[in-house]
């Protein structure tokens, strides 16, 4: 039935892969409609052909290599002996034309024979077989995938999260994911599967949509081999080769299995993951300039700040965290993340012994907070430190002391507390002065001024996350107390969530809230520069509407009425952020829309009343032609975007976009970030 439901959504034409995947469900696809689906997930349906203007010279340095690749390939093929000779020129023109316009020099060790194999064994015209060898290369084949490249790091750390023990195992073995897992993705698998096994999992791989699912396809066959790898007692190389090759044990049947496992390890994995890697995959202006972090140096996966706020706020199964604030107790007393546990990371060395009964507190207290629902429970431990490298020398002794003990869900806090202030001095810019109120808990000074103005003293303690009293600080003031039963009063602390509990005082004062405020305030009266920069971009408020006003509809744009699936819009691997909100038109009239901003352009898909999930691309900006973003002093939630140039005459406004969105202030932090990572880009 559902074979016959997808022939027919594919014989309508206008068929998305949201719609394919609603039909499919992650199940294998009929050969006779792969073709027509692939070309889908991959976006090259209806795109022209590359190689037309192509004069077809066949003309590299490397093409004797080129050449007898492809004949290889050819040879491996049940294909009949007078289409041979056609099928190889097309295999070797679309290399030689990839190579020649992406200015890449070929070698057989780049797999991408073993990319295009599944690809041939749909029998594709050249062109489309070019556009989906295009596609894949661009989206799901990571930037440096050679030997000792980045994302071989990022799979260590992910092993490292999920599986300690291997990963410390094949760390004492000098075994790095390289050496094993390079042919695994640069040829997306197809290097060892038999041709099923690739189409079986290519089929679900590219449904997802996610070019990072692939880690955790890989992560499984690992965890798979797991039992075999530690009780191994040959050589490293035997080994290597042991590993490398265990995908070739993969049949049809076990690519369910195989998916629905990593679909677990992925909801058991930090977002920030993906979000602080995306730069990984696909072709933006920014790859190389997103994160310049040295993942071969560092010492587990980094979470953002931002995720660590929400994770415990949110409902259902995901990732929660419980915080371990490793600073001195002075740091801790003057301003903590208000559902921390403080483990003093000084201990470690000053006091070993107290430093042990502290770490067994903790794991007491993180079980009890899990067991009782507490806001601040999470399974994930994340350690926080100050954000200053030679501050936090002790704190990287005690997280890799918990490596050590092969625990799992280990992680850090991407640039420690002082990013958290950072964090909640940008969202909380407009807001109130107390806005930090129920983050950050401060046990400094007296109890009846901290506590009156910063605790709201909820009777039931901290379920609502919310007060200085919450239940990791009441466990962490016990910790504090240096007690002969720290065990027994962290439990009594659970239990008894109201207990009030007594301060230590130390006068520390919390950082000046003025000197964490954002480069441009919304309260200038008018936009100024950015850092200075040149391309002139600013942000500021305005009482009136502006003489520059050009209603974006005036403007020509193709992709204008291009209708496409919102939500797979919004899933896509380039898309930074989506904002919900309303477009406003100069009559007054609002329509509901979604801005996506990607590395370098920001989108305003339109919904369409009459077509649920469907909106039209109503407009697309280049982030580089951003020059103001002001908002209503009256209105601070409905936000004007202008877009223009510069010249030596001034700024010449082009267009004008008017949005309200709600928490219009992480929106405009957040774009505004974006736009100057795209200036800096071009300026450099």
């Amino acid at each position: 039935m559902r074979e016959k439901d997808l022939a027919d959504a594919l014989e309508e034409g206008g068929c998305d892969l949201e719609t394919v995947r609603n039909i499919i469900q992650g199940r294998q696809l009929p050969a006779d409609v792969r073709a027509k689906v692939w070309k889908i997930a991959l976006n090259v349906v209806g795109k022209g052909d590359s190689l037309a203007s192509w004069d077809g010279s066949l003309d590299l340095p490397e093409q004797s290599i080129i050449h007898k690749d492809c004949q290889e390939l050819i040879d491996q093929l049940s294909v009949p002996e007078e289409e041979k000779s056609v099928l190889r020129l097309d295999i070797e023109s679309v290399i030689t034309f990839y190579c020649k316009s992406r200015n890449v020099t070929y070698s057989s060790c780049l797999g991408w024979i073993h990319l295009l194999k599944p690809l041939v064994h749909l029998r594709l015209p050249r062109s489309d077989l070019y556009n989906c060898f295009y596609a894949i290369m661009n989206k799901f084949i990571p930037r440096d995938c050679f030997m000792k490249g980045r994302p071989f790091h990022l799979f260590r750390l992910l092993l490292q999260y999920h599986e300690p023990e291997l990963c410390s195992f094949l760390d004492t073995k000098k075994m790095t994911p390289d050496s094993y897992a390079l042919n695994w993705l640069g040829s997306l698998f197809s290097y060892y599967c038999s041709t099923e096994v690739t189409q079986a999992i290519w089929d679900g791989y590219l449904q997802q949509a996610d070019p990072f699912f692939i880690y955790f396809l890989m992560l499984i066959i690992l965890v798979n081999a797991k039992d075999i790898i530690l009780a191994q007692e040959s050589d490293k190389e035997e080994m290597i080769k042991i590993l490398e090759t265990s995908p070739a044990n993969l049949d049809t049947e076990d690519i369910e299995d195989l998916f629905s496992l990593a679909q677990y390890y992925c909801s058991k994995t930090p977002a920030s993951f993906r979000k602080d890697n995306h730069s990984l995959f696909g072709s933006s202006l920014l790859g190389l300039k997103d994160d310049d972090t040295d993942l071969s140096q560092a010492l587990c996966l980094a979470v953002s700040v931002s995720e660590i706020l929400q994770a415990n706020q949110q409902q259902g199964e995901g990732v929660r965290f419980f915080v371990v604030d490793c600073r001195p107790a002075e740091q801790y007393n003057a301003g903590h993340l208000s559902t921390a546990f403080h483990l003093d990371s000084d201990l470690m060395l000053q006091n070993p012994s107290e430093f042990a009964q502290s770490v067994k507190s903790l794991l007491e207290a993180q079980k009890q907070s899990i067991e009782s629902g507490s806001i601040a429970g999470g399974e994930h431990l994340c350690f926080m430190g100050s954000g200053r490298e030679e501050e936090d020398m002790y704190m990287n002794m005690v997280l890799a002391h918990f490596l050590q003990k092969n625990k799992e869900y280990v992680s850090i806090a991407k640039g420690g507390f002082m990013a958290l202030q950072q964090h909640l001095a940008d969202i909380n810019v407009e807001g109130p002065e107390n806005g930090y109120g129920h983050w950050i808990a401060s046990t400094s000074g007296s109890r009846s001024s901290i506590n009156s103005s910063v605790d709201g003293d909820s009777p039931n303690g901290s379920s609502d996350g919310k007060g200085v009293k919450s239940l990791v600080n009441k466990m962490t003031v016990a910790l504090k107390t240096k007690s002969v039963n720290v065990k027994e009063k962290v439990i009594s602390f659970i239990e008894n969530t109201s207990t009030p509990v007594d301060r230590i005082p130390f006068n520390i004062p919390w950082p000046d809230r003025a000197s964490l405020e954002r480069h441009v305030s919304s309260s200038d009266r008018v936009g100024k520069p950015y850092r200075g920069v040149k391309p002139v971009f600013s942000i500021g408020d305005e009482e009136e509407y502006d003489t520059d006003e050009i209603d974006s509809s005036s403007m020509s744009d193709d992709d204008r009425k291009e209708v496409v699936n919102i939500q797979t819009w919004i899933n896509k691997p380039d898309v930074k952020y989506n904002f919900p909100c309303n477009e406003v038109k100069e009559n007054g009239h609002m329509f509901p829309s979604h801005l996506l901003v990607t590395a370098t352009h920001m989108y305003c898909l339109r919904e369409i009343p009459s077509r649920k999930g469907l909106a039209y691309i109503q407009s697309r900006q280049a982030l580089s032609s951003v020059v103001k973003i002001t908002s209503k002093k009256k209105h601070p939630e409905l936000i004007t975007f202008k877009y223009g140039n510069s010249n030596t005459s001034g700024i010449e406004i082009l267009a004008v976009e008017r949005y309200l969105i709600p928490n219009a202030g992480d929106a405009t932090k957040a774009i505004k970030q974006q736009i100057m990572k795209v200036l800096d880009a071009l300026e450099s």
